[in-house]
């Protein structure tokens, strides 16, 4: 059973949803080549989605927005004053003169424009038309006025299409230049203007390959032609768009006429164009090819940028990945070199050896292993209870000797990390006011506790592994703490897996602690005592160098989280399906269940729907009635800030306040 096309147009909406959280979530921090072109194409493609995507979706059937864009100097405030017949926006020498965008509209429509469907970032000034020069029409140019775009409703502008004057395209403002080319993306056609003597600069084409990139309906003004080069310049620009994909656009040639006392060209001069438009309004199956057709092209368009952007991001996990690599590697390699120190008999110099050696000795030959452990424990318990407390307790020592080993490995591996990571341009600007050079502040109680811990463990293993009577009885008679000493003795002092002979070339210190351990629980016991005890102090060794290292998560977690580059690949391509199911997706028969969807196509506005039209009835270009609703409520967002585009004259202000 085939899906409606209502139906198909909610899915597209959500899977356009999916998108948009996508792009938003995706984290592009850090400055490697094409991060900044990256982070510009995310935040242009979530505004074209917000102002002109989604609500286009959504109201298939809602009047078009013809933008009228351009260069500086191009003529579009002059073209747009003779489109409507009456200087509406100010025209000028002096730069820039459109600072606040003039959207105007037929007083039908003004439901729709009021409303924060499109462009919902700007905010709405309803402006009143009054008789004054172009020169001085509009209101004065305020920065401070950039985020909103004026509402200007007039009989003259044909219902069903709006004409909105768009700041410079290359305007000497940054904030112009940015709001042009969002305006842009918010339209359903353009109207771009530009002169004899501009047409071939690199500005208006690169907008014009964007245009044809995205499939948009494109009329070009070729504007200020001088008498008699109208044929030769109007066909170097049309070959000059048949190259570029605009062989279809239509090009309407404006020459270079006096204006009369209000700034105004004459009317015969724009009446092309003002029949152009006007056949386009009222051609409610052309309306829908072009809507259809810059919604196609706007949703393919995202499609490859959100492919870029995904490669983007791509690269700004690998970039992390390396860094982090960075930064694992060197304190990888501290926690080798506490291993390495733990097995070498480093930690063994000294006190420790000296105190061991003082009890046990080294050189005893000893004919059986009882008699040699009852002389060894002997001696050990009368050196633990008869003597005075040694100056500093081999248990203490072994701590010390650990904890400073460890403690020097963690700095060196901080030192080792930061330069790293250093070494490259992204590494230094990510490391700009973070200090983590030095290990960390908490470090020498955490190796303290370490080793403790690590003591403890032993003492545990000990005592499970001295489960039977005869054992148990003789770690009780030398004392479990003695039995403890000696096991980190031969961890100490030992390489992996040695004992007997060659255990005494490693270290020979250790041949008592490794007979007396022996004679207790057995030379296999004692080799898997040896080998459990120096993993575990390994694993707490390298938990202690993660967490050293896991500083630098503030600084990379940023860039690691968020979608990834293959969630946007998949959303893209989530939405193209969804939209060629609403291409292809049948006419349902009207039902309670097809008018519940056509509600939810319009959540954004229950309160008024002014035109509430099946998609299906828009591209299929059915017949329809475009006689103008009787009265319409006010529509969420809609503009109430009213300021006059024209003061006018006292006599006309006098007038007004009379009505």
């Amino acid at each position: 059973m085939q899906t409606s096309r209502v139906t198909s147009t909610i899915a597209a909406l959500d899977r356009l949803d999916a998108l948009r959280s996508a792009l938003d979530g995706v984290a592009l921090p850090l400055s490697i080549a094409g991060a900044d072109a990256a982070r510009d194409a995310r935040g242009a493609a979530v505004r074209q989605i917000d102002d002109y995507v989604e609500p286009r979706l959504r109201h298939l059937d809602a009047p078009l927005l013809a933008v009228v864009g351009g260069s500086t100097g191009a003529g579009k405030s002059t073209l747009v004053n003779a489109l409507i017949g009456v200087p509406v926006t100010r025209t000028g020498v002096i730069r820039p003169t459109t600072r606040q965008p003039i959207l105007l509209h037929s007083p039908a429509d003004a439901a729709w424009f009021g409303s924060t469907r499109i462009l919902p970032r700007l905010a709405r000034v309803t402006g009143v038309v009054r008789e004054a020069p172009a020169s001085r029409a509009g209101e004065e140019p305020d920065a401070a006025q950039i985020g909103s775009v004026v509402l200007v409703a007039d009989d003259r502008v044909p219902r069903d299409l709006a004409i909105l004057d768009a700041p410079d395209v290359d305007s000497i403002a940054d904030e112009n230049r940015l709001l042009a080319a969002q305006l842009l993306a918010a339209a359903d056609l353009w109207l771009f203007s530009t002169t004899a003597n501009r047409y071939a600069d690199a500005v208006p084409w690169r907008l014009l390959d964007d245009a044809a990139a995205r499939d948009i309906t494109v009329g070009v003004v070729l504007n200020r032609v001088p008498a008699g080069a109208e044929g030769e310049v109007e066909a170097d620009l049309r070959q000059m768009l048949e190259l570029r994909g605009l062989g279809s656009a239509p090009v309407f040639v404006v020459t270079e006429s006096p204006l009369d006392d209000r700034g105004m060209l004459p009317a015969a001069a724009v009446a092309e164009i003002r029949g152009w438009l006007a056949g386009i309004a009222g051609d409610r199956a052309e309306r829908a090819r072009i809507a259809g057709r810059t919604l196609a092209g706007a949703v393919g368009r995202l499609g490859v940028t959100a492919r870029a952007i995904a490669d983007a991001r791509d690269e700004q996990v690998v970039t992390a990945a390396d860094l982090r690599g960075t930064v694992d590697t060197a304190y990888d390699d501290a926690a080798d070199r506490v291993g390495d120190a733990t097995r070498d008999g480093v930690l063994l110099r000294g006190e420790v050896l000296a105190r061991w050696q003082d009890f046990v000795g080294t050189s005893d030959v000893f004919r059986t292993i009882e008699s040699w452990y009852s002389r060894t424990r002997d001696r050990v318990v009368a050196w633990f209870q008869g003597r005075p407390t040694p100056p500093v307790e081999v248990e203490h020592e072994i701590e010390s000797g650990l904890h400073a080993v460890m403690v020097d490995e963690a700095g060196r591996a901080a030192s080792d990390a930061w330069q790293r990571v250093r070494q490259s341009a992204v590494g230094r600007e990510l490391t700009a006011g973070a200090d983590l050079a030095h290990p960390s502040s908490a470090l020498s109680e955490r190796a303290s506790l370490l080793v403790r811990d690590w003591q403890l463990a032993l003492m545990e293993l000990i005592t499970e592994q001295a489960a039977g009577k005869r054992t148990k009885a003789r770690v009780m008679s030398l004392g479990l703490n003695v039995i403890t000493v000696a096991l980190m003795v031969v961890v100490f002092a030992s390489t992996g897996g040695l004992t007997g002979g060659e255990l005494a070339i490693a270290g020979g210190s250790a041949v008592v602690g490794q007979k007396l351990l022996e004679t207790i629980f057995g030379e296999d016991a004692v080799r898997r005592l040896a080998a459990q005890a120096r993993d575990d102090l390994d694993t707490r060794v390298r938990a202690l160098m993660g967490a050293e290292a896991a500083r630098w998560d503030a600084l990379l977690t940023p860039v690691e989280q968020g979608a990834s580059g293959d969630v946007l690949r998949d959303a893209a391509a989530e939405l193209e399906a969804a939209m060629r199911a609403v291409a292809t997706a049948p006419d349902a028969p009207e039902s309670d269940t097809a008018r519940s969807d056509t509600a939810r196509l319009d959540v954004a506005s229950p309160a008024a729907r002014s035109r509430a039209l099946l998609p299906s009835e828009l591209v299929e270009g059915e017949a329809l009635d475009d006689a103008a609703p009787a009265a319409e409520a006010p529509l969420d967002g809609e503009a109430d800030d009213v300021r006059e585009l024209e003061r006018g004259t006292p006599r006309e202000r006098d007038a007004g306040h009379d009505r």
